[in-house]
Parts: structure tokens; sequence; C-alpha cells
């Protein structure tokens, strides 16, 4: 295996505002231009001109591709505008350079509209595509920036508006991140084809014993958290194609997304295999909760439910009877719109390891309620499979791996 690949061969792409940040931007080009490595530069600065580095791809030509002149945006003067329009531009041609294998990884510095600018770049590249974001807002909430993308953010700790001993070691640190990234190399992996499951810790017993099946089957299985993001990276990868089949033993984002939880996936969820037809086996996994932080944070409403402190930060509320028809009709209905294969399976002896005798989410009438409404909207090509046994028994999981190996 190579341990790195030649720095000759590899070019950074820096997007930001010259004008405000050019002495930054300087700075870190010189780094990365000193370990060997090419450097191709995208302004995307409106009010002024480019200072201390010379672009590439200048901001007129980002205002173009985002449906307006610079010449226009600087007449305007509105700052949200421009700000959309090179989040516009930038999302247009930075995919377009990649394709043209004009960049290998992408380091970006900024504030509150470099971030936002860059890292909307950044989510239209392919997961692996080395990026790496040094923002003064990384050390807060940034699932707005991220998204479902592989996005390195960094905290900047001061404001990047000139050099000094702190701000040139946390930059140098950026620049040697995405240089390290885009010079290391990857062990060559047996081509097999991909799998997607999805898996709460609630249903590990499960998804880890499908796992091995089918890797004894020749597949190989890329596991999503089902915490919200997870769900929609999932989807998203189902979308690009990277899989032969789909084992969703864990559809819990549905509770979240139905009874108003913190981890819901959005309304897609379920949607991407459907659409491109790709052989599913969807189960009820983890179905019987749903998820808030700590339990100081449980909506007032939801205070006398039975709710489960799971961790300090996590705190679990078991869902009605109610609210378990109606999970299971959006999850049907997804369903029947699939143009592939699909299998749902039922666990009819519990849905998590909560969910069985003794354990507090234990509550056969609300899973039957689920699992009739599972059953009273599924359309005819749904093929429903129903098991006397726990979600997290051997048995279970090996149904499951036996009718996705014979449907893919």
């Amino acid at each position: 295996m190579q341990p790195f690949v030649s720095p000759m061969e590899k070019t950074i792409l820096l997007i930001g505002a010259f004008d405000t940040k050019g002495e930054e931007f300087a700075f870190v080009r010189e780094l990365i231009e000193a370990r060997g490595l090419g450097v191709l530069l995208m302004d995307t600065g409106v009010m002024g001109e480019p200072s201390g580095v010379t672009p590439d791809i200048p901001s007129a030509k980002v205002a173009i591709a985002g449906g307006r002149s610079l010449a226009q945006l600087r007449s305007a003067g509105d700052r949200g505008e421009a700000v959309d329009v090179m989040i516009e531009g930038v999302s247009k041609l930075t995919p377009q350079l990649y394709n043209e294998r004009r960049f290998d990884g992408v380091l970006s510095l900024g504030g509150g509209a470099g971030t936002n600018v860059a890292t909307a770049a950044m989510r239209e590249l392919p997961v692996g595509v080395p990026k790496v974001m040094v923002s003064t807002l990384a050390s807060s909430d940034v699932s707005a920036y991220v998204g479902v993308s592989d996005i390195t953010m960094m905290f900047s700790v001061t404001d990047i508006a000139g050099l000094n001993p702190v701000s040139r070691r946390v930059l140098a640190n950026g620049a040697g991140a995405v240089c390290g990234m885009v010079t290391q190399g990857v062990p060559p992996a047996q081509d097999k084809p991909l799998i997607a499951a999805s898996m709460f810790g609630v249903t590990t017993g499960c998804v880890t014993q499908v796992r091995k099946l089918l890797e004894k089957g020749g597949y190989e299985l890329l596991i999503f958290h089902a915490t919200g993001t997870g769900g929609r990276a999932m989807e998203a990868l189902i979308t690009d194609g990277y899989f032969a089949g789909v084992a969703d033993i864990t559809t819990t984002e549905w509770a979240d997304q139905v009874v108003g939880g913190v981890l819901g996936a959005g309304e897609d969820r379920l949607g991407a295999a459907a659409r491109s037809g790709v052989p599913q086996v969807v189960c009820c996994g983890a179905l019987d909760m749903v998820n808030f932080h700590a339990m100081d944070t449980v909506p007032g409403r939801f205070k006398n439910r039975n709710l489960y402190r799971h961790n300090p930060t996590v705190t679990l509320m078991r869902t009605t009877g109610g609210e378990c028809r109606e999970i299971g009709r959006r999850i049907a209905e997804k369903l029947s719109q699939a143009k592939g294969p699909v299998t749902l399976m039922l666990p009819l002896g519990g849905v998590s390891s909560l969910d069985a005798p003794g354990k507090p989410f234990y509550d056969p009438l609300a899973n039957q309620m689920l699992f009739d409404s599972l059953r009273e909207h599924t359309g005819a090509h749904v093929r429903v499979i129903e098991s006397e046994h726990h979600i997290n028994d051997p048995e279970f999981a090996a149904a499951i791996a036996q009718q996705l190996l014979s449907m893919v």
C-alpha cells in the first residue's frame, strides 16, 4: 500500500473573499505550495478587489454563474443578496471544476458569510473529497454547514482578520490538514457490492448479525446511525447509486418525524430506494421511541409520558398506539411507491431492546396498532413477512439476510 501519493499530482482549491481576507489566503497558499502541491484560487469577494492574491476564478465569474453580474451586486449594495448569488455561483462552478480534475481537495477560511458560501460549494462534492473549513462559527452547531457531507470544521479561535500568533498557527493547521488529506493513500478494498443498513444502539444485535451474514454472502455493509443526519446521508448515497441493496432495519427516524422528536430525517426518508428501484428489506427497528436531549429539554406536553433516561444527554419517549398507527401509515405509503422489490418484515416479539417483557417500553397493544397499520396501508406489491421473534433474535436477523440475498 502507498502511504501517501505524490504531492505534485495534487491541487488544493482555495475558496474565499480575497478582498477582505487576501492576506490570510496568501499565507495558506504559500504553505500549501511549500509542500509541493498546486493551488487553485476562487474569489467570492463582492465589494472590493482582491488583495495579496490573484484569483484563477474571479468573483465576476462566480457572480455570473450565480445569476447576476458583479456590477449589479455592487450597485445594489445588498449583502444578503450578494451572499445568495455567490452561494449559487460556487455551488455550480465547484463541482464542474472537480469533474474537470482541476483540484483534489478544498480549503476555505471565513466568518459567517464566508462559511455559508464555501460550505455550500463543499456540499456539492462527492463524499471522500477532502474538505476543510476554518471558521469563526465552528465551535457552535455546524449541522447547517456540514449537512450530510464529510466537511471538516475547524474553529479559528480568533477572527479571520489579519495574521497574529494564534491565527498563524490555526491557519497553518488548516493548510496542513487538507494537504495531509489529499496526499493520504487509501488501502485498496475488495471490490464487493455494497449494502446500506440503518442501526440504533437498541437494534445493534440485529444489525451486527445481518452484517456478518451478508459479508459471508459476498457483500459489504455501510451502516448508518439513525440519528436524522445518518438517515439523510444514507438516502443521499442511495440516490447516488452506491448500493446494490438496502437493509433498512432501523426506521426510528420516522417516529421522531411524526411525533416531534429531535432526530427526524425529513419527509423523504425511505424515498431514495423507492425512486431508484434498489431492492430493500425494511423493518420496524426502534419505532417504539422518540428522541429528545437531556430530560429537562423534553417539551412540557410530553412530561407525563413514559420517558426513559438513556444517558445524560438522551431521553427516550415511548410511542403511543395512536402515534404508532400514524407512523405505520407513513412508512407503508413510502414503501408502496417503490419501483423495485421491497419486503417489509414485522418482528412481532418486539422492535427494540427496550421493547421486551420487563423492559420499560414493552407495550404489545401499541405494537399491534403499528403492525396493523403497516398491514393495512402497504401496497399489494410489498411483500410482508411476519415473525414471532424479537428484532434482536438471531433468527430474525437471519431471515432479513436471507430475504435481501434472495433479492439482490
